[in-house]
């Protein structure tokens, strides 16, 4: 069973992946400092998880 998320962060997800396909990749490090750059996201377990779901979007396509 895998985790279920709330809509709002895979929204954000898909959405900053569609703007931004090229600035995205594999490594949550990376991810999570985009995140923080792009979006208004005050907390940081929002912007974790919005990263978390941003590097399993990347590494699905991928496969």
């Amino acid at each position: 069973m895998g985790n279920i998320r709330p809509t709002y962060i895979k929204r954000v997800a898909h959405e900053l992946t569609r703007l931004y396909p090229e600035k995205f990749n594999e490594d949550f490090e990376h991810n999570k400092k985009l995140v923080q750059e792009l979006t208004d996201v005050t907390t940081p377990k929002m912007r974790n998880r919005i990263a978390g779901y941003v590097t399993r979007l990347k590494k699905m396509r991928e496969t």
